[in-house]
């Protein structure tokens, strides 16, 4: 159980929580939400104990494993299967000590704690998780190295998951994630063994990964025993609730003042003039929930064009000698909202880098509109802003004749109003840099806006305010996103790349959904099937008869501890009345060994069982 009581903290005197209290069941999932910069990552760095509290105290379980992933792993050599086996800390320990202790008591207390562990299907488990993540078996054995930062932060993920700690905290995981690798830790998290707290904006997560919700609101935490959805609806209920008597309050506290205003000055009145104020100040009002900020995006409409805008024919493209997509035969019209589905190397950026013109055609022909204007957003766009200048002179570089008035209005279309405006992109939100790389590519009112990721780093408000927006928008829209609550309201139609090239696809999201959770569970009946009929390698001969060897030289250790505990034990003078506190240590100690000797028994059998199975193969 994890509990947090009456938590103060500020930071350069902002104060971020006020007595602020929560408590989590054991084994609870629960997502942490609330607008962005109100404290939830701080949250977690107050629960690792990488802050310390100005007030109040957070109790955990004793030597509870906290867990979380902090930054990407390192560019170095080892392959992404030993990064993550590394990852359980404990198992590698224990794996080490095994090898080299010599007390019986504490031989027993590591086998038994490797099997508590499950340490021996550790490899198995491991490369599960990465195949889940978006990793197939060939790059687990790859150097991480070999893979850009997004993809080791995929890594780090899955060496967290694979440690399971006690309690795991998870700050927007998805961020780095495709929809296929969204959904698949969606269904990891729901059946987690253990306590997971996970910070994310992702409402299919939301609802269906965790049971609970953690609101953080006005430095205040409030705990609510539901998925997203049903939150939504009981603090809707709460804040209209609260309105009302406010509204109340005020009607009352403005009628006696009303009375004052009047009386205060007749002497015949003054008495109950004076207590109606006294009334006022005792009056325990309730605040007004503020409305949610305005978190807005208003494109800009763009005018008519004839369909098709753009028309493929038995196209294809790629880099250089290398063709990623063939036989295409696409065709987009005005008024398309189109989500591209596929695995994360299928070519979903080859083909909205084809479709922005920002690569050719190898083959086949497409027909434009003459005067098409696309817009095209990507993350490594956010990334590519600069950093020393403000959102202002961004727009004032692209709209050089612009008067900065109508600049700013334009700003605070997208939510960044005046302060953000004059504010360094450098020291703006993930979302306020979001929005800002939005009205860059929706400034010349696209006929085709193709957006690729465009709510890692927006809150929920903000996520619905760009629903809103792209409900309204006139031009066609072609959609990358992890988020299934922003496709399902956008998309009208969804186009599969897979297998080199792009297919409508003709059935619903939720329908996709089952799909790729249903090829998970055969792919691991596939692979289960293929260790059995497949002969193993020389290298897994190898590595299975020296596990072999391993076990049979701890029990020949553990038998030697055995012979010299019964050789103490048959000694009659162990058995003398002045002695029989002495019989009672060596007693125990011969049945720890033994126990220890069945484990090391048992696991020598589970060896012995892979090598013959290997070698009938």
């Amino acid at each position: 159980m994890l509990r947090l009581k009456d938590i103060s903290f500020s930071i350069e005197g902002r104060p971020l929580f006020d007595g602020a209290s929560a408590t989590i069941p054991a084994g609870h999932k629960v997502g942490l939400v609330g607008p962005n910069g109100t404290g939830k990552t701080t949250l977690f760095r107050l629960i690792k104990g990488e802050l310390t509290l100005d007030g109040g105290e957070i109790e955990l379980p004793a030597r509870a494993r906290i867990g979380g992933v902090a930054q990407e792993v390192p560019a170095n050599e080892v392959s992404l299967l030993d990064t993550v086996l590394a990852a359980d800390t404990e198992r590698a320990s224990l794996l080490a000590e095994a090898d080299t202790a010599t007390d019986s008591t504490r031989i027993a207390e590591v086998q038994t704690r490797l099997a508590d562990i499950d340490a021996w299907s550790a490899e198995a488990r491991a490369s599960t998780i990465l195949r889940g993540l978006g990793f197939d078996d060939g790059d687990q054995s790859q150097p991480c190295s070999a893979f850009s930062g997004g993809w080791r932060m995929r890594v780090a993920l899955a060496g967290v998951l694979f440690a399971q700690p006690d309690l795991l905290l998870l700050d927007e995981p998805t961020n780095y994630l495709d929809l296929e690798g969204a959904l698949w830790l969606e269904s990891y998290l729901a059946k987690y063994p253990h306590t997971v707290i996970v910070i994310s904006h992702d409402r299919g997560l939301l609802n269906r990964a965790v049971g609970s919700i953690l609101h953080l609101e006005d430095r205040k935490l409030t705990y609510y025993g539901t998925p997203y959805d049903g939150f939504a609806r009981l603090r809707a209920e709460r804040r209209a609730q609260a309105g009302a008597t406010a509204k109340k309050q005020e009607a009352r506290r403005a009628h006696l003042q009303s009375f004052v205003d009047r009386f205060r000055a007749k002497a015949s009145k003054a008495r109950q003039a004076q207590a109606r104020l006294k009334m006022i100040e005792r009056m325990d009002m309730v605040a007004a929930p503020e409305d949610a900020a305005k978190r807005v995006f208003s494109f800009p409409q763009p005018d008519e064009l004839s369909p098709p805008i753009i028309n493929i024919e038995g196209g294809a493209t790629g880099y250089g000698n290398t063709t990623v997509l063939k036989r295409l035969d696409l065709r987009i019209d005005q008024d398309d909202r189109i989500a591209l589905l596929g695995k994360n190397g299928q070519g979903k950026s080859t083909l909205s880098k084809l479709l922005s013109d920002r690569l050719p055609l190898t083959a086949g022909r497409m027909n434009r509109s003459g005067k098409l204007r696309i817009g095209y957003f990507a993350q490594h766009q956010v990334d590519e802003l600069h950093l020393d200048e403000t959102p202002l002179q961004h727009l004032q570089r692209e709209r050089p004749d612009t008067p900065p008035a109508k600049l700013r209005a334009q700003l605070a279309g997208f939510g960044l109003m005046a302060a953000q405006a004059e504010t360094e992109v450098g020291r703006l939100s993930g979302g306020q840099k979001a929005r800002l790389s939005l009205l860059l590519a929706t400034l010349d009112a696209p006929h085709l806006l193709i957006l690729d990721e465009p709510t890692n780093h927006l809150d929920i408000e903000s996520r619905e305010a760009l629903v809103g927006a792209l409900t309204a928008y006139s031009g066609a829209v072609i959609l990358v996103s992890h988020d299934m609550h922003l496709l399902s309201l956008v998309a009208d139609r969804l186009w599969l790349v897979s297998d080199g090239t792009v297919k409508p696809y003709d059935d619903d999201l939720d329908a996709y959904r089952a799909m790729l959770l249903a090829r998970d569970t055969s792919a691991k009946s596939e692979k289960q099937k293929e260790t059995k009929q497949k002969r193993p390698s020389r290298d897994v001969m190898l590595e299975l008869r020296a596990e072999v060897r391993k076990c049979e030289d701890r029990i020949a250790k553990i038998e030697d501890m055995r012979d010299k505990l019964s050789a103490k034990l048959a000694d009659p003078a162990l058995y003398e009345d002045d002695r029989k506190g002495d019989l009672a240590v060596w007693n125990r100690k011969y049945a720890e060994v033994m126990e220890g000797l069945h484990r090391a028994e048992a696991l020598w059998e589970s060896a012995l069982a892979r090598l013959d199975e290997a070698e009938s193969a």
